[in-house]
């Protein structure tokens, strides 16, 4: 899991306090931020380093270290103007990933164009989905089926390029069962373990989170 990647979150409502809540109790070092200061002595308890601080502001986000944040999540869907310039701002000092909380498809669109990385709808992506899929360096997706199995689908690692999945026993190694194998827009369930693997694929496996870890 991504432990050394340092993240931003902008906006304390519901989502944003999710994200960061779920950052933090994985280890991961985390900065809050947001304009209302009782929504940020709120949160302290939960995230250790909150700031009052308006995000729309260059100098601000200057003095705050932003260009050192490895991912900044902006989660102000209720102020589009606010938004938009948290994206432009980050892009432009070179945070590598930029994600925003949209409140609706327009708003993706209009904050895609301005140089979000990705953008969110929170009713199709919680909170705590979206951080889980943070903290999982090389996992593409995460559908949590139940509290102790994932549903993942995970890049091949360039040490198992070339090998099939009988050598890679990641079942006994990982305790990942491979469902599924995609390259391009081909679905393969009926697995032939004697294939090698390419960088192109990706799999589709069902493992415990916790023993997803292990890959890191």
């Amino acid at each position: 899991m991504s432990m050394n990647r340092s993240y931003a979150v902008f906006g304390l409502g519901r989502y944003g306090r999710a994200v960061a809540k779920e950052l933090v109790e994985s280890g991961a070092e985390v900065l809050a931020v947001d304009m209302d200061e009782e929504l940020v002595n709120t949160a302290i308890g939960e995230i250790p380093y909150c700031r009052c601080a308006d995000v729309t502001d260059a100098e601000v986000i200057r003095r705050l270290g932003i260009a050192n944040v490895d991912v900044v999540v902006i989660a102000m869907a209720t102020n589009l103007e606010a938004s938009v310039m948290a994206t432009v701002l980050c892009k432009e000092i070179g945070v590598k990933t930029v994600i925003v909380k949209c409140s609706s498809e327009m708003n993706c669109k209009i904050l895609s164009k301005v140089g979000a990385d990705r953008v969110v709808l929170p009713e199709k992506e919680s909170g705590i989905r979206l951080a889980k899929n943070l903290l999982s360096s090389g996992f593409v997706d995460i559908v949590e089926l139940s509290k102790d199995v994932s549903m993942v689908e995970l890049e091949v690692r360039p040490d198992w390029v070339g090998k099939n999945l009988i050598e890679l026993n990641l079942r006994k190694k990982y305790s990942i069962n491979v469902v599924a194998i995609l390259q391009g827009r081909e679905v393969c369930a009926n697995i032939d373990p004697e294939r090698p693997l390419e960088t192109s694929m990706k799999l589709i496996v069902i493992a415990n989170p916790a023993r997803l870890g292990k890959l890191k």
